[in-house]
C-alpha cells in the first residue's frame, strides 16, 4: 500500500470514527437528538457533564469535589466520585482533561491519605485504613498527576474516596536494582495524558475505576472488609474540532509481573465492550445518536495504539 493511499484511508477510518458536536466544552448545544439514559440532575447539575457514567443510585451516592475558582473549569468541579455505602467502595472516579490542567502541585500531602467525612457518614466508610502495610499501593483513580493545577485540586485526590487497592507492579514502577520496570496502569495513564488536547478549546472525558459488582471480578476483602478488585478500567471520549471519538482500557492486575513489555493496544476496547464487562453505561449524556455511533467501535491507529 503506498503511503499516499495509507494516508486517505486512516483520514477515512478517523472520520468514521468521530461524530458532529458543537463548540461546547461541556456538551450542550450538542446536535445529536433525544437522549433516552442521560443522568437526572436531582442535586447537582454537574452530573449531566460528559465525564459522567449513567449513576447507579441505591446505596451510591455521587460525590463532587470542587476548587474555589472558576479559573480551570466553569464549574469548579475537580473530579467526580460514585461512593457505594453499603461496599464502602468508590465505582469510580471521572473528570475532564484539557490544556488548562497544567500547573507545579505535585504529591502535596506528602503521601497521607484522608477520609472524606464532610460527604460520609461514618458508617458509611472505613475509618480504619487497610490499604496501608497491606502488600497493595493506595492507587489514585484520578491520579494527582492528572491535577496539579491547584493545592486544592491536588489536595483532593488523596482522599480515601479516590483509592482502590492496586498491586505495586501495576500501579507503581521502579528505576532502580535489578527489577526495573512500569506498571500497566501507570503506563495507561501515561498513555491517557498524551491524548489531552492541545487546543484549549478541546476537552478529554475520563472516567476510570475498578470492579467491585461482581465477586468473580474481586481478588479479595481486606481483613475480610476493603474489596480489591481484580479488573481496572479506563473510558475515555475526546472532543476535538473534528467531532467525538471514545476507546477503553480494561486489564486485570497482577502482582508478579509488570508486563511493561506488552503493547497497550492489546488492552484496548470499545466503549460497547466496556459496559460489558462493568455493567456500566459510559458517557450516558451524550444525545443517542453521537453515543451509539462513538461507542460502538475504535480505530487503534487513531488512538496511536499500533
Amino acid at each position: 500500500m503506498t503511503n499516499r493511499l495509507y494516508s486517505l484511508l486512516l483520514l477515512a477510518l478517523s472520520a468514521f470514527s468521530l461524530a458532529a458536536c458543537s463548540d461546547d466544552e461541556d456538551g450542550g448545544g450538542l446536535q445529536g437528538g433525544p437522549n433516552a439514559n442521560m443522568n437526572v440532575a436531582t442535586t447537582d447539575p454537574a452530573v449531566l457533564r460528559l465525564e459522567f457514567p449513567r449513576l447507579k443510585g441505591g446505596d451510591s451516592k455521587v460525590i463532587i469535589y470542587r476548587t474555589g475558582s472558576r479559573k480551570y473549569d466553569q464549574d469548579r468541579v475537580n473530579y467526580a466520585v460514585e461512593w457505594d455505602c453499603a461496599k464502602k467502595s468508590q465505582r469510580w472516579s471521572c473528570y475532564q482533561m484539557h490544556q488548562g490542567y497544567t500547573g507545579d502541585y505535585k504529591r502535596v500531602t506528602n503521601n497521607l491519605y484522608y477520609n472524606d467525612t464532610k460527604n460520609l457518614a461514618s458508617g458509611e466508610y472505613y475509618s480504619t485504613d487497610y490499604i496501608k502495610k497491606s502488600g497493595y499501593d493506595h492507587g489514585h483513580i484520578c491520579p494527582n498527576a492528572d491535577r496539579q493545577y491547584s493545592y486544592d485540586a491536588n489536595y483532593q485526590t488523596f482522599y480515601m474516596t479516590n483509592m482502590q487497592p492496586q498491586y505495586r507492579k501495576f500501579n507503581g514502577y521502579d528505576d532502580t536494582g535489578s527489577d526495573q520496570g512500569e506498571g500497566l496502569w501507570v503506563r495507561m495513564e501515561e498513555q491517557v495524558r498524551e491524548w489531552v488536547p492541545r487546543k484549549q478549546t478541546d476537552t478529554l472525558y475520563v472516567c476510570k475505576g475498578g470492579t467491585i459488582d461482581n465477586e468473580d471480578q474481586i481478588i479479595e476483602r481486606l481483613q475480610g472488609k476493603l474489596i480489591v478488585p481484580r479488573y481496572f478500567f479506563m473510558a475515555v471520549l475526546l472532543k476535538n474540532e473534528m467531532g467525538y471519538r471514545a476507546v477503553g482500557f480494561w486489564a486485570e492486575q497482577k502482582k508478579d509481573a509488570w508486563r511493561d513489555d506488552e503493547p497497550l493496544s492489546a488492552y484496548a476496547v470499545s466503549i460497547d465492550e466496556l459496559e460489558r464487562l462493568t455493567g456500566i453505561d459510559f458517557f450516558c449524556n451524550l444525545p443517542d445518536n453521537i453515543e451509539n455511533s462513538v461507542e460502538d467501535h475504535y480505530v487503534p491507529k487513531v488512538w496511536g495504539l499500533d
